[in-house]
């Protein structure tokens, strides 16, 4: 009988439910985790034949509603930072909730066991190979553009090929520094990481998160600290330097272009990419 012949139970008198079309590229939701009511992170499983870079992102999603004309459903598509490290058996993401968001509205609501799709083509700019050797490695990041950082920051190759590692995080409310500032500190009993890297790794990480809105111990955009002097005073390091200093972006895109304008301009760095390594890369991809 094809799927044109509706069927009536004869118990409920009821037609069937219609089988939902399977999901292409699809991976189950292994866990998820609310910080805030506008941020939430996920894993889901990995597909045995993925390879990435620490830093890459990929592109995840659901089904799109049927076409009014057509009827067809499509996939819907973002490009999302994985947050995992490069050699974690499961997949990890952070995002944002957007109400009225075409995704975001309805992957917020996803549970263990449900299954989004996952393609499994990474790419991206915020990876070790796109930069020069250098002595330090600057992460900066506002919002959910903490992800890739949350990939690199667990991969043993930072720490091989940096002496020090610093994280710049500029969020709006205290709660949005959450994700960031509970995975840095995980980092210190993770017997794992310790093991493969080595024994205290953490001690090369200098965190400063900064909020813009809601009162928190650091206040201000990092841009503006950074131009002050006042960041690097605290931090205990000299201004950025072409030398010794590497450094990622990942925020929005008027943070980007901001930075990527003091970086040139003010700090004679030059922006790398993977087919030309330099002083700093840009995560483009990505909108927060």
């Amino acid at each position: 009988m094809n799927e044109m012949t509706p069927v009536t139970d004869i118990a409920t008198n009821a037609a069937p439910e219609k089988a939902k079309p399977a999901l292409p590229d699809a991976q189950t939701v292994t866990e998820v985790k609310h910080w805030t009511d506008k941020l939430f992170s996920f894993k889901v499983t990995r597909p045995a034949s993925l390879r990435f870079r620490s830093g890459e992102f990929v592109m995840i999603g659901l089904m799109n509603d049927p076409d009014p004309k057509t009827g067809k459903v499509k996939p819907l598509l973002r490009a999302y930072s994985i947050a995992s490290p490069s050699w974690d058996e499961e997949m990890e993401f952070y995002s944002i909730k957007v109400e009225d968001g075409p995704l975001t509205s309805r992957l917020q609501h996803i549970q263990p066991g449900d299954e989004i799709i996952l393609r499994p083509k990474p790419v991206g700019t915020l990876v070790h190979d796109a930069l020069l050797p250098g002595k330090r490695i600057w992460f900066f990041a506002t919002g959910t553009g903490f992800a890739p950082f949350a990939s690199l920051l667990r991969e043993p190759q930072t720490y091989e090929d940096y002496d020090e590692v610093i994280i710049t995080h500029t969020c709006r409310t205290a709660g949005e520094l959450t994700y960031g500032r509970e995975l840095i500190e995980s980092l210190k009993e993770d017997e794992l990481l310790n093991e493969v890297i080595g024994e205290g790794f953490w001690k090369k990480i200098k965190y400063y998160p900064t909020t813009t809105r809601e009162e928190s111990p650091k206040m201000g955009r990092i841009t503006d600290l950074m131009r002050s002097g006042e960041a690097f005073a605290e931090l205990g390091v000299p201004p950025l330097n072409p030398e010794s200093d590497r450094a990622m972006i990942c925020g929005n895109l008027a943070f980007n272009l901001e930075l990527k304008d003091l970086f040139e301009n003010t700090y004679g760095l030059e922006e790398g990419a993977n087919s030309k390594p330099a002083h700093f890369v840009v995560e483009k991809a990505f909108l927060d």
